[in-house]
């Protein structure tokens, strides 16, 4: 029998409105941007599947969290049953992850004399993106995105890579200033590609601080976008100079191979960012993918702050940020409502579709 109840009232019968997590904001409906098209080859273990916005040569995005067109027998009651049933898985992850594997976990390291010593191993491993999706992915240290590595402006630093693969690689340290033309990491420019069972060791000194990447750049388009990327944090020797904040998220986008994802995973399966009631978060974005994505944030404005790595001499405000393949922005947002509200990219195919929201998606949770 098809009643008239929305997404805003279903809430409230389960108790995840006012009265449940700060109340989960609900999308607004929007004009889409276009989106570039890749085709590749999927490393997926699962068959490709439509997405919301159609299928894509080569791009299975089961790993999105898009498994499937809704059916046309669907009704707007059924609709609106799968979106709820994502958006409370989602609110279960933010009490106890729904999925296995957790990405980006700081990389510790050992101190030879005055060099800090990181190791990355490189292998292929199965890393489920969304509840029930697992697929075929390359990792660094055995998690997708890569652990993160922290150091700060001035520190001498080596990182040796050992190649577990069954295939050439290498690593690039993109963003950072002042690097031995030997140390760039790009096979067959500027040093002989990383066979399998091989080890190599970087060596720099870490010039410019902010927010930076590593990734793969041998076979670029499949390596990368099957899960050989992370963070590499350069912090400011003299931090008084740097804006002061609560605490401190990094959302590592990516695309294609793996469906869209969050720090390697596709809503409901995103980590929410929490933050008391007037608390102030830096998030450091940084788009590993092949598409642009204009992050959105609902409720609160964005103070953009740097951009690859560079302060802004005018630092400005914004509620949307497109970050765009290669890119890294430092943002600070000032939590002054409470709630739960939506985080998402605003190619609306990237985030949300007849069976409710999936990929890109997360959301800021004040309390």
């Amino acid at each position: 029998m098809h009643t008239d109840m929305t997404r805003r009232r279903f809430l409230g019968v389960v108790g995840l409105g006012s009265a449940g997590i700060g109340g989960l904001g609900i999308l607004s409906a929007c004009t889409t941007s276009g989106a570039g098209k890749a085709a590749v080859s999927s490393v997926t273990t699962t068959p490709t599947a439509a997405s919301a916005a159609g299928s894509m040569p080569g791009m299975d995005m089961s790993g999105s969290g898009a498994t499937a067109q809704a059916s046309p027998a669907m009704t707007p009651d059924q609709m609106d049953h799968a979106d709820l049933d994502k958006i409370q898985q989602f609110l279960q992850n933010t009490k106890q992850p729904i999925t296995k594997g957790k990405g980006g976990v700081p990389l510790a390291y050992e101190m030879d004399g005055d060099t800090k010593v990181f190791t990355l191993t490189t292998s292929m491993i199965k890393w489920e993106t969304t509840p029930g999706n697992v697929v075929d992915a390359y990792a660094y240290n055995e998690m997708l995105p890569g652990p993160e590595i922290r150091v700060t402006q001035g520190d001498k630093v080596r990182v040796i890579l050992r190649n577990g693969l069954a295939e050439s690689t290498v690593i690039h340290f993109h963003g950072l200033q002042g690097m031995p033309n030997a140390m760039d990491g790009v096979g067959n420019l500027t040093q002989p590609p990383v066979k399998p069972g091989q080890t190599f060791t970087y060596e720099f000194v870490a010039k410019n601080s902010g927010t930076h990447m590593y990734h793969s750049h041998i076979n670029a388009m499949k390596q990368v976008g099957g899960g050989l990327l992370g963070a590499f944090i350069i912090e400011p020797k003299d931090k008084s100079t740097y804006p002061q904040f609560d605490k401190e998220y990094t959302m590592v986008l990516n695309d294609t191979l793996l469906g869209f994802t969050i720090n390697g995973k596709g809503f409901p399966a995103t980590e929410a960012l929490t933050a008391n009631l007037g608390q102030r978060l830096l998030i450091r974005f940084m788009n590993e993918g092949n598409m642009e994505h204009p992050m959105h944030l609902h409720g609160m404005p964005m103070w953009v702050y740097a951009v690859d790595g560079y302060p802004l001499p005018n630092p400005y405000w914004c509620d949307t940020l497109n970050v765009a393949p290669g890119n890294r922005y430092e943002v600070f947002v000032d939590c002054t409502d409470p709630g739960a509200w939506a985080f998402h990219c605003h190619i609306l195919t990237h985030a949300e579709g007849d069976i409710g929201m999936f990929g890109l998606v997360t959301a800021l949770v004040v309390t």
